[in-house]
């Protein structure tokens, strides 16, 4: 566990920098603060089992076991990227470790989600799907219809909301009413609060819950993590306005989920303080690796830019040629 939420946090600052060094087009949104939260949520899940993420979701395959390397070069663009460099930071999905994908589209990964859970039903292979969500996908209405079909049919799903109390800058209190968890109750699943989400073993315990009811047969759970990102919403995004007071957010840097963590590993005699140390040293080697390998990967060729489409490059080049938009040349 500490390891992987040490994989998270230096992944996410060293492509925090990239941005800043234009070496990562566009921006990225980073899991800073809520380490525990992914790590404890994705360990509680099996190998072979499914989650979708959101748009800050570079760390869930990493909280899945995922390795660095294709995953930074994704972000960057590069052809040894998870998709080839055609996803990015906001659409990457590693199917190896049963990330099927996220999405900037606030919510949009929710019905994926379910639908893996109706598949798994279907073919009785035992996978569980879990389903992250931010506090600002709380309200969607693709968030309550999945979970409506999810209660019907008692799919395999875990619908988890990552509650960091801010859509972008709205706090969550302003626009949503009542205790996310316990809207769990009328779609006839239970739902559950953990209100120390900087605790990855009370994620972990209550995800792995849900997780065990998931496979009895018994149907989906809403879990809502309380935690915090300690970042603004996206690297270098500026709203020329502080919605978080300095008081607020020094409480909750005190609260530091990996060094909270490293502390109990050795005050329950886990590890030493010079294994922990030797640890966060090989993991920031890992992300020199990381980059290392995003750094000789290739850029996509242009020749590929119609493949991984549902329909025919051809079919698409003709539309696009007899449109009112232009000639192929303009697809050249």
């Amino acid at each position: 566990m500490q390891r992987r939420m040490l994989r998270i946090r230096r992944f996410d600052e060293r492509a925090s920098k990239m941005v800043k060094r234009g070496q990562i087009p566009g921006t990225v949104h980073t899991s800073i603060g809520q380490e525990a939260q992914v790590v404890g949520a994705c360990m509680a899940l099996g190998d072979t089992d499914f989650m979708t993420g959101n748009h800050r979701s570079h760390g869930h395959p990493i909280g899945k076991g995922a390795p660095l390397g294709p995953l930074m070069a994704e972000l960057v663009g590069k052809s040894g990227g998870v998709c080839q460099g055609k996803g990015g930071s906001l659409h990457l999905a590693d199917f190896a470790v049963g990330s099927l994908g996220e999405s900037g589209i606030v919510g949009g990964s929710i019905p994926i989600a379910v639908g893996a859970g109706l598949s798994s039903k279907v073919l009785a292979n035992d996978r569980v799907s879990l389903a992250f969500f931010g506090d600002g996908a709380a309200n969607q209405g693709c968030l309550y219809e999945g979970m409506n079909m999810a209660g019907v049919w008692k799919l395999p799903v875990i619908f988890l909301c990552e509650n960091n109390q801010y859509a972008l800058s709205t706090p969550a209190h302003t626009v949503t009413s009542g205790v996310i968890a316990d809207r769990g109750s009328g779609f006839g699943m239970p739902g559950v609060r953990v209100e120390n989400g900087q605790d990855v073993l009370a994620v972990h315990e209550a995800v792995s819950a849900a997780v065990q009811r998931a496979r009895a047969g018994d149907g989906p759970s809403l879990v809502e993590v309380i935690t915090y990102r300690y970042n603004e919403h996206s690297e270098g995004l500026r709203l020329g306005v502080d919605y978080r007071n300095a008081q607020e957010k020094a409480q909750w840097l005190a609260r530091d989920p990996i060094v909270l963590f490293r502390e109990d590993l050795i005050r329950r005699g886990v590890a030493a303080a010079e294994e922990l140390d030797a640890l966060e040293a090989d993991v920031l080697r890992e992300v020199d690796d990381a980059v290392a390998f995003s750094d000789q990967s290739p850029y996509p060729e242009l020749s590929v830019a119609f493949d991984d489409l549902y329909s025919d490059s051809r079919f698409a080049v003709h539309r696009f040629r007899d449109s009112s938009f232009g000639t192929l040349e303009a697809v050249r």
